[in-house]
C-alpha cells in the first residue's frame, strides 16, 4: 500500500481478536483494512493450547501468588518467572501486578473474568459454524490434574470459588480419571473436569479459516506495520513504511504490541509481556483426547491433529530477547514425567501474550475519543476472548449500548 488511502476501519493487528473484529464487521457492510507486518494468525494466535477456556476465570494475580511471588519470580524453572535483564523495566507493571493479587482486586478481577466468559463457547461454536470450522471443535472440555491428593485438596477453595462464579465442574477420582484418559498415567490425587469446555484440534488451522471468512466478507490484508498514529481533522492518520492511511475509526488489536500504539493515541496502559512456549511432537494419535493441565507443571497437554502440543507456563521478558533455552528444557522434562516415551520434539515454538496487572482486557474507546477503540491485553484467554471481544467491538462502533461486562475493561480505569 503506498500513496494516500482512505478506509471506513482500520484493524492494527491480524491476530484471532483482530481477525474477529474484522470479521465482525465487514459482515455488518462497513469498510475494513487490517494491518500487520506478519502473516495473520501467526503469532500467539497460532501457538497457544487450544482451549476455549470458559473456565479460567481466576486472574494469574491472586493472594496465593502474591505470598509465593518473590520465589517463583526468581526460580527460573518455576511455571511463573522473569528474566533478570527485564525486571529494571517489568518494575512499574510488577508493583501493579502485586497491588492486584491483594484479596479484595483478585476477587472483583475473577468476577469481571466470569462475566466476559459466560458465553465464550456459545459465541465461539456460532462463529466456527459461520466460517466452516465446526469439524475443528471439540466438545470434550479440559482437565486439571492432580498429582497427589493434597494436590486436589489444596485446590477446594480455588474450585468452590469457581463453582460460586458459575463454573461446572465435576471431580473425578483417580479411577474414573483412568477410566476417561486410559492413556494418562495413575493420578492419586484425580482430576476436576470441565465439562464444558471446548478445545480447537488446530488453532492455526481455524484462524486460518477466519482469516479466509473475513477476506470474502470483504475485509482487505495489507502487510504493513504501524509506526504512527496521529488524529487529524478528516480522521486518524497512519503511517508506517509503505503505508499512509487515514481511517474514521481504528481498532488496536495488535497484541503485546498494542501499549506504543496506544500512547500514540493518549493512553498510557501497563501492557507488558508473557513469554509463551511449546512443544510439538507428531504423532497418528496423541496419548490423550482432551486438553490436560497438570497443576503442579502450569502447562497443557494439548492433543491437536495429528500431533501432541505440550504448551504454558509464564516467563515475563519483554519482546526482543531471545526463547529461553532453559524454559523449552523444563516443557521436554514435565512432559516425559508423565510420557517417558516421547523423544526429541519435532518442533519448538515461543510467542508473545499481552499481559495486563489484573489480568482483564483492554477493550473500549480512547480517552481522547470514540475514533480509536482498544481490543487487546488478552492474557492467556485471548483465543477464547475474540469474538466476545468482536461483539463489544461492533456495538462500541455501531453505538449501541455494550455489554456490562465490559465496563471493567474500559482503559480509564487505570
Amino acid at each position: 500500500m503506498t500513496g494516500f488511502h482512505q478506509t471506513e476501519i482500520a484493524v492494527i493487528g491480524a491476530g484471532v481478536v483482530g481477525l474477529a473484529i474484522a470479521h465482525r464487521l465487514a459482515r455488518a457492510g462497513h469498510e475494513v483494512v487490517v494491518l500487520d507486518p506478519n502473516p495473520p494468525g501467526s503469532g500467539a494466535s497460532y501457538g497457544n493450547a487450544g482451549t476455549i477456556a470458559d473456565y479460567a476465570v481466576q486472574p494469574v494475580g491472586t493472594p496465593a501468588v502474591l505470598k509465593n511471588l518473590p520465589s517463583l519470580l526468581f526460580d527460573r524453572m518455576s511455571p511463573l518467572t522473569i528474566r533478570p535483564a527485564a525486571l529494571p523495566s517489568l518494575t512499574p507493571w510488577l508493583l501493579r501486578f502485586a497491588a492486584q493479587s491483594l484479596p479484595g482486586p483478585a476477587r472483583r478481577n475473577a468476577q469481571a473474568l466470569a462475566a466476559l466468559l459466560a458465553d465464550a463457547t456459545p459465541r465461539w461454536t456460532a462463529l466456527a459454524a459461520e466460517i466452516d470450522g465446526a469439524a475443528l471443535m471439540q466438545a470434550q472440555g479440559c482437565l486439571y490434574l492432580y498429582d497427589r491428593p493434597e494436590q486436589a485438596a489444596a485446590a477446594a477453595a480455588d474450585l468452590s470459588f469457581r463453582q460460586a462464579l458459575g463454573i461446572e465442574l465435576d471431580m473425578l477420582s483417580a479411577q474414573e480419571l483412568s477410566a476417561l484418559e486410559p492413556g494418562l498415567p495413575p493420578m492419586a490425587g484425580g482430576a476436576v473436569w470441565f465439562r464444558q469446555a471446548q478445545f480447537l484440534s488446530d488453532p492455526g488451522a481455524m484462524v486460518g479459516r477466519l482469516a479466509a471468512a473475513a477476506w470474502a466478507a470483504g475485509a482487505q490484508y495489507q502487510p504493513r506495520t504501524v509506526s504512527l498514529i496521529t488524529r487529524q481533522m478528516n480522521g486518524i492518520k497512519l503511517t508506517g513504511p509503505g503505508l499512509t492511511l487515514t481511517a474514521r475509526k481504528v481498532v488496536i488489536a495488535a497484541g503485546a504490541h498494542s501499549r506504543q500504539l496506544a500512547w500514540m493515541a493518549g493512553d498510557a496502559v501497563p501492557l507488558d509481556t508473557e513469554r509463551g512456549y511449546h512443544l510439538e511432537w507428531d504423532m497418528a494419535e496423541p496419548p490423550l483426547t482432551r486438553p490436560a493441565c497438570p497443576t503442579a507443571r502450569g502447562f497443557y497437554f494439548c492433543p491437536m491433529a495429528g500431533r501432541l502440543r505440550v504448551a504454558g507456563t509464564v516467563e515475563l521478558g519483554g519482546l526482543t530477547a531471545p526463547p529461553s533455552p532453559h524454559r523449552l528444557a523444563k516443557l521436554l522434562e514435565g512432559a516425559r514425567a508423565y510420557f517417558p516415551d516421547l523423544g526429541t520434539p519435532d518442533r519448538e515454538w515461543m510467542g508473545f501474550r499481552p499481559s495486563m496487572p489484573d489480568s482483564l482486557p483492554v477493550i473500549g474507546a480512547s480517552r481522547a475519543g470514540a475514533d480509536v477503540i482498544h481490543a487487546y491485553g488478552h492474557g492467556h484467554i485471548g483465543l477464547t476472548l475474540a469474538p466476545v471481544t468482536a461483539e463489544i467491538v461492533s456495538d462500541l462502533i455501531a453505538g449501541r449500548a455494550t455489554a456490562a461486562a465490559a465496563e471493567a475493561c474500559r482503559v480509564t480505569r487505570f
